[in-house]
């Protein structure tokens, strides 16, 4: 077994013990932020934390109504640029809160007026030193290349946060819940990703809403995993010009769980069909038409941690179908220390 497979697997465990371990630590900070109530929020990462840090600004737009934006690091590293944060929240998120360009711009946030807070899943680290407050992911020690398990801790945070901050006891009910869910997705079957991907060069996946983020985030799995050139689009924006790439059996992943984006995501799943793409689609038992089972996460907003869970599973399994190692991903390492 790879470590991928082994850590994604192992995330509901994981979560299970960040839930514990900062139950008290986050209702507090949940009771700061309200009463500071800030005008904005931005956050600052790379690669999959930055896909974490999507489905956190999409999250935190849809229940807080307040502005948040992902900073590129490259405007402190290069632009040097004059930051005028105050009264904002700054949110950082690393696995290893280690790379350059990201406590770079932490601190220059900071020193800018803005309230910071580091989502980092290795004690004592750089990004967490030049922050205010620090959220630990708790996911453990990651030794794949490939991000699964810190990744989901990371959503896991984002959810709990939010929830502490609006005071949702629904969301925080369900995330208590969420690691026996999560363990049932780890569990099920996506074979017919396998067969439809063993040989693919490239495919689309689509998501939409809160799950746009997830669709990123399977995208560079996609890449870095199974050497296959995946592009992700939100359902919203695929038909303004990335359907010109669709020709007779093109191979489209349609993540479409249950919630609100749910029902024009299967339409459009019907229409990609009508036009020749080789569609898999993952959604709940209720969607006749979907090959590929989805576990209910228990609350619409944290059915992306649900989706994610089975699809890493899928991921891995078809990186060693495709004669690859999922641990070894060519030109890769652990840590990126970005300038």
């Amino acid at each position: 077994m790879s470590l991928m497979l082994e850590e994604a697997r192992s995330a509901p465990e994981r979560l299970q013990a960040q839930w514990q371990a900062n139950a008290k630590s986050v209702a507090e900070l949940g009771r700061e932020l309200r009463e500071a109530d800030p005008r904005g929020a931005m956050t600052v990462a790379r690669g999959s934390s930055d896909h974490a840090a999507a489905y956190f600004a999409y999250l935190g737009m849809k229940r807080l109504g307040l502005p948040i934006a992902s900073l590129p690091p490259s405007l402190t590293t290069l632009a040097r640029a004059p930051w005028r944060v105050g009264g904002q929240l700054a949110v950082a998120i690393s696995q290893s809160g280690a790379s350059p360009d990201l406590v770079a711009t932490q601190r220059a946030l900071a020193a800018g007026g803005a309230r910071t807070l580091a989502l980092v899943n290795t004690a004592g680290s750089p990004l967490a030193e030049v922050s205010e407050r620090e959220l630990p992911l708790h996911a453990g020690v990651e030794k794949s290349v490939a991000a699964t398990k810190s990744y989901l801790a990371t959503l896991a945070a984002c959810a709990h946060l939010l929830g502490a901050w609006i005071e949702d006891a629904s969301l925080l009910a369900a995330l208590e819940r969420l690691p026996e869910r999560l363990a049932q997705a780890a569990s099920v079957s996506w074979e017919p990703a396998l067969g439809a991907l063993a040989g693919a060069d490239r495919l689309m996946v689509i998501g939409r809403g809160v799950g746009l983020a997830i669709a990123q985030e399977a995208a560079l799995k996609f890449k870095e995993s199974c050497a296959i050139q995946a592009e992700p689009f939100s359902a919203a924006e695929v038909r303004h010009g990335p359907m010109a790439l669709i020709g007779p059996g093109y191979p489209v992943l349609v993540f479409a769980p249950p919630g609100p984006d749910q029902a024009g995501l299967l339409e459009l799943a019907e229409w990609l069909e009508s036009v020749g793409a080789k569609v898999l689609l993952a959604a709940d038992d209720g969607v006749a038409s979907r090959q590929l089972p989805l576990i209910d996460a228990g609350h619409d907003d944290l059915q992306p941690l649900s989706v994610i869970q089975s699809f890493y599973v899928m991921a891995a399994e078809l990186a060693v179908a495709r004669g690859g190692d999922p641990d070894r991903p060519r030109h890769l390492k652990k840590v990126t220390r970005t300038l």
